[in-house]
């Protein structure tokens, strides 16, 4: 079976015991469409689609987002057990704009492929970059692209400023010297990249929220082997960073519940 108790996920009641699908998914989080693979029960689905629901709305809860705007303005589609790549938990493929999630191994990478997907929405908006191949807002941060002035994307500067650079702001911050170390400990050019050290620190400060607890959403900054190795924010710097997210996050869903975001 795809789904079964051991991801006991502690935080609000937003389904008050009812059953949701896919639809609802699509519906509630403003996705521009949904996936479910052939090879996933009926049974499997339901059990998917409440897990997937949860999830969701607790990460818009922490970020103070309104819900429907998960989706990007519907220019992010989801996929279960669907066209997954072979050994991995989630990825989010560029091309598609499309969260992919496992059936069998999807659980605990939500947060950090949402992040992905951000991370490319909000690039060209941010930054003025004239290239058409994928990019992502955490890389032309850290390649001194200008940015585009607005209140909202000075806050956005801030995440990854706080995120990348020590206190003065001129040194690289202890993460990411933990994090280059770890490429060359194992021999590769990983943990180090601008895009996949801020979806850690990003899936690591939804993790450590301290009143909602949800092992589908995120799992592992804490005590996984990884976690040891310092691939992850340690606890004090995840406090700057959440600080620095929710700063930029709540205001921004107070501008999107007024009018989009072109």
């Amino acid at each position: 079976m795809l789904i079964n108790q051991q991801y006991t996920r502690h935080g609000p009641d937003y389904r008050f015991g009812e059953q949701v699908t896919f639809l609802d998914v699509k519906q509630t989080f403003g996705f521009s469409h949904v996936r479910v693979g052939r090879w996933v029960t009926r049974d499997e689905s339901r059990l998917a689609a409440d897990l997937v629901f949860d999830s969701l709305a607790d990460l818009a809860f922490i970020l103070k987002l309104p819900p429907l705007k998960l989706g990007l303005r519907e220019t992010v589609s989801l996929a279960f057990g669907h066209g997954g790549q072979k050994g991995v938990q989630a990825h989010y493929a560029p091309a598609a704009r499309e969260l992919a999630l496992a059936k069998n191994a999807g659980a605990g990478a939500l947060a950090h492929e949402f992040w992905h997907a951000f991370d490319h929405y909000i690039a060209a908006k941010s930054f003025k970059s004239s290239s058409k191949r994928f990019q992502c807002a955490s890389d032309l941060w850290l390649s001194d692209l200008p940015i585009i002035e607005h209140p909202l994307n000075a806050r956005l500067s801030e995440i990854f400023k706080v995120t990348f650079l020590s206190g003065n702001g001129d040194e690289p911050h202890d993460y990411v010297r933990r994090a280059i170390a770890l490429d060359k400990k194992h021999g590769m050019q990983y943990f180090a990249r601008p895009t996949e050290m801020m979806a850690r620190a990003f899936e690591a400060c939804i993790e450590s929220y301290d009143d909602i607890s949800n092992p589908y959403l995120v799992s592992g900054t804490r005590f996984s082997a990884m976690a040891k190795e310092g691939a992850y924010p340690d606890e004090a710097h995840r406090k700057v960073i959440f600080q620095a997210l929710i700063n930029y996050f709540e205001p921004l869903g107070m501008a999107l519940s007024k009018h989009p975001l072109g």
